[in-house]
């Protein structure tokens, strides 16, 4: 059996004498024998035992955790990994949160330590577990400095309390144009509570700049965004958006606020035989339950234009498509039309 003294290992395996002694000392690695000048020396399974403590170590467990284990034949390995897993991955989101709040700080542009801890401070109050708090300080906040504007947006994404989530787009809403680059990058995040909360600020803010960032999401991924985004170019008087609306009533997306979308798109533009034609064509290709939504999708339009397409789904093959569309036809009858 060879043996090694404390120097030579602490040369060869990193560890540093004064880490070997107090292994020593805790029990976790002893030398099993001492020069007649007093010195560690150790063997062959000190040397195994020491190779032991250090993978362990090198794995995240504490020295405490690994003179638990490390004598005990029965521990199972799995449950140490799990635990070390766990306890990985909750440093990893506090590290995270860390460089998150960092670049906080920094996106304020901070010219000095006293904007550094007013911009810590207005992090700390919009981080209370109280929604009706941050509501609160939401509110007071709407004529805040635009040097908050990170601060504020990035809050708001993050609040899932609707009337505290409101509160601050507001108070977004009130630096302007500021705020559309972030809230534009925002419609493009994973989570769609985030999409929504930013197209819901962007509605607010109502300026040339966030309306076009709007209807460019006419195609977004997101159905609850990309519905509105729709309805926002009818509002814009963008005929094109005439299929689109369809659509939306052919599928039940919102269709009632899209059926009111087309009927006053037409109305603005004078395009009322253009869009009731857009209906009719999506009728023909339809499902049961859309049909009936096409058909009720035509009240507001003149019998003249509406009157051929709703007598031929009278023998509809739906009961309930055949009754809208009588519905329809009556409420032509008796009452007034765009």
């Amino acid at each position: 059996m060879s043996v090694v003294l404390i120097g030579d290992v602490a040369r060869h395996s990193g560890i540093s004498a004064r880490m070997l002694r107090h292994y020593d000392r805790i029990g976790l690695v002893s030398a099993s024998g001492r020069t007649t000048g007093g010195y560690r020396e150790y063997s062959d399974e000190d040397m195994r035992r020491l190779l032991h403590v250090e993978s362990l170590r090198s794995l995240g467990l504490s020295l405490a955790e690994i003179s638990e284990v490390i004598d005990d034949r029965e521990f199972d390995p799995a449950i140490v990994v799990t635990r070390v897993v766990e306890q990985t991955r909750r440093q990893i989101v506090q590290a995270q949160e860390l460089v998150h709040r960092l670049e906080g700080i920094t996106a304020t542009e901070p010219r000095s330590w006293d904007d550094v801890l007013r911009t810590i401070h207005l992090m700390h109050r919009l981080e209370k577990s109280d929604a009706s708090a941050r509501q609160r300080l939401a509110l007071r906040t709407q004529d805040a400095d635009q040097r908050d504007l990170p601060v504020l947006i990035d809050a708001m994404l993050r609040e899932e309390g609707e009337d505290a989530a409101g509160a601050l787009q507001w108070a977004i809403a009130r630096t302007g144009d500021a705020a559309v680059p972030a809230l534009a990058d925002a419609l493009g995040s994973d989570d769609p509570g985030r999409r929504r909360r930013a197209f819901d600020a962007l509605v607010k803010i109502d300026s040339p700049a966030a309306r076009q960032v709007i209807r460019e999401s006419a195609s977004h991924p997101d159905e609850r965004v990309r519905r509105r985004a729709i309805i926002a170019r009818a509002e814009d008087d963008e005929a094109d958006s005439m299929a689109a609306l369809v659509e939306l009533i052919r599928s039940g997306q919102g269709d009632v606020d899209a059926s009111d979308a087309l009927a006053a798109l037409a109305d603005r533009t004078g395009l009322i035989d253009v869009a009731a034609n857009v209906v009719a064509q999506a009728l023909s290709s339809a499902e049961a339950p859309a049909r009936r939504r096409l058909a009720a999708a035509l009240v507001p339009y003149p019998p003249a234009v509406t009157r051929p397409v709703l007598e031929s789904l009278l023998d509809d093959e739906d009961r309930a498509t055949a009754l809208t569309a009588q519905y329809v036809l009556d409420s032509h009858g008796a009452g007034e039309s765009l």
